[in-house]
């Protein structure tokens, strides 16, 4: 038995005690334990003991900071040869009750001056939904990108966005996709993996994330500073994503310069969205699948969600009103605003009307 090992038979005995009798670790501890997942260093049994007594006793703001280290630890992280960055991190287990819109901001945003970064993967738990790598392979995007090809893309002008895969930059990370179904439940590299910041600005690293559950927005904005975000926009989403409902007040939280987190209200209505539906909804003539890895969950076809939900992408960049233009009109006012480009949301979101209606941003995605 080596150090490594020896340190992670002590982890497990402290933080896999119970409900009563677990106790914390160190951020030291977390990120040598994750560290150890990561390099396969440990058991498989091991490595889902880890990750699993965490999530059940309450990850601690450190032991989540350290996991963090881990996961940027093996990130492939490039700069792009632009000012500043936007990093958007939809939730990677996707969408099964609407149709994304998500993956079509970055072509938008571009068209608005702002270079953005979106990233993903194929398939992940819990949910296994659609995710933008299947949207944007649906729509003709290339998604298998290096680090650095996806970076020359952000200074190009007549791009400005990319889609960077954890495959590419992240292989370890990735390679736990199998060991978190097996694990079935959300641990803590749902939350932290979507911080692992691949793409840099040369001046300023913005993160726009989204979130359902209230306790979130804290544990995001402290996990964003420290991972060096120098500012932040967190979103509640319909799907935990970054586009908020449509038809319905919302809260978002946003910080500046590594500053407090602030929450503020959003209202559809007053950037002229007037919608009855929360999100794009699905056709109602897409076929169903029952997961492999799971008899009793049964979702929408992915592929053919996929494909759904390129076309009215598609559409929307070319100015086709309806659900995923407004979603469009709502996500990216709220970044171009949160970033300063506007004063209102409602100025901003008339300069995404005018980037949509032109046809402009669906140049972008080309």
């Amino acid at each position: 038995m080596n150090e490594t090992q020896r340190a992670m038979r002590s982890i497990i005995q402290r933080i896999a005690t119970g409900p009563e009798l677990s106790k914390d670790i160190s951020m030291a501890e977390a990120q040598l334990g994750m560290r150890a997942v990561l390099d396969r260093e440990v058991d498989p049994v091991q490595a889902g003991i880890f990750l699993i007594a965490l999530r059940m006793k309450r990850e601690t703001d450190d032991e989540q900071r350290g996991v963090l280290d881990a996961v940027r630890g093996a990130t492939e992280h490039v700069l792009a040869e632009v000012d500043e960055v936007v990093d958007i991190a939809d939730p990677y287990d996707g969408y099964n009750r609407c149709l994304p819109a998500a993956p079509f901001l970055p072509a938008v945003l571009a068209e608005c001056g702002v270079a953005v970064v979106t990233h993903g993967l194929d398939a992940v738990g819990p949910k296994f939904g659609v995710t933008h790598r299947h949207v944007l392979a649906a729509a003709g995007v290339e998604v298998d990108l290096t680090p650095t090809a996806a970076a020359a893309r952000l200074a190009d002008p007549a791009l400005g966005w990319t889609y960077l895969d954890q495959r590419a930059f992240a292989p370890k990370l990735h390679a736990l996709v199998p060991l978190r179904a097996t694990i079935v439940k959300r641990q803590v590299l749902t939350t932290t993996e979507v911080l692992a910041r691949p793409i840099h600005g040369r001046r300023k690293t913005h993160l726009v994330t989204g979130y359902v559950h209230k306790p979130y927005p804290r544990i995001y904005a402290l996990l964003a500073r420290h991972a060096g975000f120098d500012s932040a926009l967190l979103v509640r989403g319909v799907e935990g994503g970054v586009i908020p409902s449509l038809r319905q007040p919302g809260v978002c939280f946003n910080y500046q310069q590594m500053g407090e987190e602030q929450s503020f209200d959003i209202d559809p209505s007053a950037l002229g969205i007037e919608q009855h539906v929360r999100a794009v909804p699905l056709p109602e003539d897409l076929p169903t699948a029952a997961r492999p890895s799971d008899d009793i969950a049964v979702a929408v076809d992915v592929q053919a969600t996929a494909q759904a939900a390129a076309r009215a992408g598609q559409a929307a960049l070319e100015g086709a009103h309806g659900p995923t233009y407004d979603s469009l009109v709502f996500g990216a006012a709220l970044v171009l605003w949160h970033l300063g480009r506007e004063r209102s949301l409602p100025a901003a979101a008339d300069r995404v009307r005018a980037a949509l209606d032109s046809g402009a941003a669906a140049q972008r995605l080309r």
